[in-house]
């Protein structure tokens, strides 16, 4: 009987990405303190300044939409912006949650 080979076929090396793709992640523009249900008003803590106008994104573990400022409050007077750090009040369509982050759209 003839003996069969005993020779080791070598393993081909692993191909090397050439390019890597990065995801661009993020950052939230603000945080969801407190939903008003019956008025459909949502408190927002911004990291950074936002006008009136500015297309945002809720996003949640149930939440998950977008929408443009339509007006914005602080201590019941309308405000045309917020500044970092503040919490103002913006009527949205839907219902959100607290915890929820808030983007700019894209």
């Amino acid at each position: 009987m003839p003996k069969a080979s005993s020779k080791k076929k070598k393993a081909s090396p692993l191909r090397k990405v050439s390019k890597t793709l990065k995801i661009k992640k993020q950052k939230p523009i603000g945080i969801v303190t407190h939903f008003y249900g019956n008025i459909s008003v949502a408190i927002v803590k911004f990291k950074t300044t936002v006008k009136v106008g500015t297309a945002i994104k809720f996003s949640g573990s149930t939440t998950d939409f977008g929408e443009t400022i339509r007006s914005m409050q602080f201590n019941h007077k309308p405000v045309s912006s917020a500044k970092k750090g503040q919490q103002v009040g913006i009527e949205v369509k839907n219902r959100v949650r607290e915890g929820d982050n808030v983007y700019l759209a894209e």
